[in-house]
């Protein structure tokens, strides 16, 4: 087939997919996860069932699968906001909080619980341990960050620290989060 005709192909079903996940994320929302089946997926994406099936065997690989693009699209701005802030300090600072900041907005339930078993949840907090690590190692180079406990562990600290903003009533709480956990991580 010509190029053309393949990257058009390519481009309805990743339209598809994504309106899928959009959907499926909306019914859930709407009506809890145990209201959401297969056939009210397909009449809000405005697709057949039969061909909702060729895209996905059951709600569950749904979402799963609009949970990795979350969890990628987290992923993709804490990247940003590393990269847009400037030293070491300023970067670890911006990233700390912006991961307070999603750990906020996602609070736990009935979907977290279900989503959160997948390999995927552990390949991502591996590779959000080390872009923390990597900063505290930068950190520790110039002098701004405590270079008597391993970064591995201070990481880990950052972390399990940060997921208390969950049960945070307001964006000045979290502030003050960060700005404890950051306390903790000074010479």
């Amino acid at each position: 087939m010509p190029r053309l005709w393949n990257d058009t192909i390519e481009t309805h079903r990743r339209a598809v997919r994504g309106a899928t996940l959009d959907a499926t994320s909306a019914l859930v929302a709407e009506h809890g996860l145990l209201a959401v089946t297969m056939s009210k997926i397909a009449e809000k994406t405005g697709i057949g069932r039969a061909t909702l099936y060729k895209y996905f065997p059951d709600v569950e690989a749904i979402l799963l699968a609009w949970h990795e693009r979350q969890i990628t699209s987290h992923l993709e701005h804490l990247a940003a906001v590393r990269d847009q802030a400037g030293d070491p300090r300023e970067r670890l600072e911006a990233v700390l909080a912006a991961y307070a900041r999603i750990s906020h907005q996602h609070h736990g339930g009935e979907l977290a619980a279900l989503l959160h078993q997948g390999e995927h949840v552990a390949q991502a907090q591996g590779q959000l341990t080390d872009m923390i690590r990597d900063l505290l190692v930068e950190g520790v180079e110039i002098g701004v960050t405590r270079g008597d406990i391993p970064p591995e562990e201070l990481a880990s600290y950052c972390l399990h620290a940060l997921a208390a903003a969950r049960g945070l009533p307001s964006q000045a709480a979290i502030c003050r989060l960060v700005a404890l956990t950051l306390t903790g991580l000074r010479p």
